[in-house]
């Protein structure tokens, strides 16, 4: 009887162990799944070693609406990091859930539709900060400068499920993991 016991459990963690790998961390201060997608609501914040104003300044974000994604929380602090994995610890309210994206590819297309064949509106420029409407099928819907269209998701930063490195294009964070350390 134990030898068959065994078998069964044996079988039931091995069935429950890829849903528990599919399910998606959730933060522990907003209930928001993590990593996820934010920008920035000032024009500048110091990026912290730490999540409080006695740890050092380890970056400064100078622009107003760039992509960020949220890797941690502790208390009313966010980790995050840029598209070339640069970041650290920002105040929550320096930081808004406006969806925006960074031009990856120079001299990007816009297309009036998803697809290639349609008609080409305006080429973007490698760094330009864009509104993100919407996402289908690899495409993305954008606004930038007044111009709307859609361009390849492969060719920004911001968009996608940042769950999926080789759709998010990010590096790991910077430094341990500090909120840990906090508690």
């Amino acid at each position: 009887m134990r030898p068959l016991y065994r078998a069964v459990l044996a079988v039931a963690l091995a069935a429950a162990a890829p849903a528990a790998a599919q399910q998606q961390k959730i933060g522990s201060e907003t209930g928001q799944p993590l990593p996820r997608w934010v920008s920035m609501k000032a024009p500048e914040a110091n990026a912290r070693r730490g999540p409080s104003i006695n740890h050092r300044i380890d970056w400064v974000f100078k622009h107003r609406n760039m992509p960020l994604m949220v890797t941690a929380e502790y208390g009313h602090w966010r980790r995050v990091v840029d598209r070339d994995g640069f970041g650290g610890w920002v105040h929550y309210v320096l930081l808004s859930r406006n969806r925006t994206v960074i031009v990856d590819d120079d001299m990007l297309e816009i297309h009036r539709g998803p697809e290639d064949a349609s008609e080409v509106l305006a080429e973007a420029q490698e760094g330009v900060i864009a509104q993100l409407k919407e996402c289908e099928s690899g495409w993305c819907r954008i606004t930038a400068d007044g111009i709307r269209g859609w361009v390849h998701e492969s060719g920004i930063w911001g968009a996608g499920d940042p769950e999926m490195p080789d759709r998010a294009n990010i590096a790991p964070p910077p430094g341990p993991d500090l909120a840990a350390e906090a508690k």
